[in-house]
C-alpha cells in the first residue's frame, strides 16, 4: 500500500472510534510527511505535539500496523523539526509520485446530523432528492455559498445515503485539489486511461470546491470531458463552489453553462435560532456534559460567521473545560471566547441596514437605489452603498450585486473602486461616508 493510503485508512478508523471533538483537536491537524522503511513521519502543530506523542503514538502505530499488515512505527515532528530534518534515504514523500489516496466519506456527516433552516432549506431538499433518485431529480446539482456553511456536509450526506441505500451504486467524492493532483500524477505516470476510468465509470460523482478549477487549463479540460461522459451514461454530478457559476470568470464558458443547466442553489449564514439548534445537536452528538444551555447561548451570540466557526468555538470551549477540569458554564465560555469574539463587538451590519441609511442620507427611495437609473443623483449613493456593503459586511461581491437589483459582481467591484478613489480626493464625500459608517456602527 502507498503511504497516503495507509494514513488515510488510519485517519478514517480513528474518526470512527474517537469522539468528534477529540478527533478534531488532536488527530485532524496531523499531516503525513513521508515514509522511510517501516517508519511513518507525521507533522503535528507545535502546541499539541507532546500530547500527541504521549497519548496517540501507540494507537497510531497499532492501527497502521493493522492496515499495512506489517510493523509500522511513528515519528511525530513539529513543523520546525520537519523543516530542519533532511529527507530520509529511501523515503517515499507523501503526495508525490503516486495517485492521491481515495477520500473516504465521513460517516458522521449525514442528513440526520444536518440542521435545516431558512438559509439552507432548498439546498438540503435538493441534496436529499439527488440521494434518493440519482440522475432523476437535478443533474447537475450546483451548491454555492461562503466557506463553512455546510456544502461539504451535504456532499458527504449524499455519499453516505447512497452507500447505505443505493443498491450497489458507485459513488465517489473528491475535491478539485485532489482531482488535479491525481490527474497530474496520472500524466506523469502515463496512466491517464486508468484515471479516466476511475472518474467516468461511476454512478454519482461529488466534487468539492469547483472554483479552484480556475486557471487550471488541462485539469479543466479533463473535468469538462468527465462531466460529459458521466452525463451521457446517466451519471449524477453534484458540485460545490463559493460562487455562482456565472461568477467563475476564469472558468471556460462551456463549463459554466454545464453547471447552470441543472439546479443552482445556495447556502447562507445561520440565524441565531439555527445556530442554537446546531450547537444543541453537536453537543448531544458528542455527549458534551451540560447542566443548562447558557454556554451554548454565549457561543451562538458571539459566533455568527459560519457553521464551521460555530462548531470550532464549541470544541475550543469544551477542550478548555476538559483540560482545566472546570465545569462548562456561560462564564467559562465567555472567558475562552473573549479574545476571538469579544462581547462588545457591534452586531453585524447588514446590506439592508446600509441601504436604508444611504437612502435616508441622500434623500432617495430604496426603489431608486436598486433600480436601473444611472443619473448622478442615484449613481453616487448606489456606489457608496455598495462600497459600505463590501467594507462593513462579510457578503461576497455576487451577494451584494444581488441585493442591488441583481447586478453583476464586476459592477460592484467597479463601484467600490470608484468610491475609494473619490474618497481619497473629495473631502466632503469622505466626511459624508465617514458619518454613515459611524451611524451604522451605532
Amino acid at each position: 500500500m502507498e503511504p497516503e493510503q495507509i494514513w488515510s485508512q488510519v485517519q478514517a478508523r480513528l474518526r470512527r472510534s474517537l469522539p468528534e471533538t477529540t478527533y478534531q483537536i488532536w488527530v485532524e491537524p496531523l499531516t503525513l510527511r513521508e515514509m522511510a522503511g517501516s517508519t511513518m513521519v507525521v507533522v503535528a502543530p507545535t502546541e499539541i505535539r507532546h500530547w500527541v506523542v504521549d497519548r496517540f503514538r501507540a494507537p497510531l502505530e497499532q492501527l497502521a500496523t493493522s492496515v499495512a499488515g506489517t510493523q509500522i512505527e511513528f515519528d511525530i515532528l513539529s513543523p520546525s523539526m520537519a523543516d530542519s530534518a533532511p529527507r530520509r534515504p529511501g523515503a517515499i514523500a507523501a503526495a508525490v509520485g503516486a495517485p492521491a489516496a481515495e477520500i473516504s466519506f465521513n460517516p458522521k456527516l449525514t442528513f440526520e446530523q444536518f440542521v435545516i433552516g431558512d438559509s439552507n432549506r432548498l439546498a438540503h431538499a435538493a441534496a436529499l432528492a439527488v440521494a434518493e433518485a440519482p440522475a432523476q431529480a437535478y443533474n447537475p446539482l450546483f451548491i454555492y455559498g461562503p466557506p463553512g456553511l455546510g456544502k461539504t456536509h451535504l456532499l458527504h450526506s449524499i455519499a453516505n445515503y447512497i452507500s447505505t441505500y443505493g443498491e450497489r451504486l458507485a459513488v465517489r467524492y473528491t475535491t478539485v485539489e485532489s482531482f488535479t493532483n491525481e490527474f497530474v500524477a496520472a500524466l506523469q505516470a502515463r496512466a491517464v486511461d486508468r484515471f479516466k476510468h476511475r472518474f467516468r465509470h461511476t454512478d454519482v460523482l461529488l466534487i468539492d470546491d469547483v472554483q479552484f478549477l480556475e486557471r487550471k487549463a488541462r485539469t479543466e479540460e479533463e473535468f469538462f470531458h468527465t462531466f460529459n461522459a458521466l452525463y451521457d451514461i446517466g451519471g449524477q454530478l453534484v458540485v460545490t463552489s463559493d460562487r455562482l457559476p456565472g461568477d467563475l470568470g476564469a472558468v471556460e464558458e462551456r463549463l459554466r453553462e454545464r453547471f447552470e443547466s441543472g439546479l443552482v442553489t445556495d447556502v447562507g449564514p445561520p440565524d441565531y435560532d439555527m445556530r442554537m439548534a446546531i450547537l444543541r445537536k453537536r453537543a448531544q452528538h458528542d455527549a458534551v456534559p451540560l447542566s443548562d444551555e447558557e454556554p451554548l447561548a454565549v457561543i451562538a451570540e458571539r459566533v455568527t460567521a459560519n457553521v464551521r466557526a460555530l462548531e470550532g468555538a464549541l470544541i475550543r470551549v469544551v477542550a478548555y473545560a476538559s483540560l482545566t477540569g472546570q465545569p462548562l458554564s456561560a462564564a467559562l465560555a465567555a472567558h475562552v471566547l473573549h479574545e476571538l469574539y469579544p462581547q462588545n463587538a457591534s452586531p453585524a451590519t447588514t446590506v439592508e441596514a446600509i441601504q436604508r441609511a444611504v437612502c435616508h442620507s441622500f434623500h432617495i427611495t430604496p426603489e431608486e437605489l436598486v433600480g436601473p437609473s444611472r443619473s448622478a443623483r442615484i449613481a453616487w449613493p448606489r456606489h457608496v452603498a455598495m462600497y459600505l456593503s463590501r467594507e462593513l459586511t462579510e457578503c461576497s461581491l455576487p451577494a451584494i450585486g444581488r441585493a442591488f437589483g441583481g447586478r453583476d459582481h464586476s459592477t460592484v467591484l467597479k463601484a467600490c473602486q470608484r468610491t475609494s478613489r473619490r474618497l481619497g480626493k473629495d473631502e466632503p464625500a469622505a466626511r459624508a461616508v465617514g458619518n454613515l459608517t459611524r451611524q451604522l456602527a451605532q
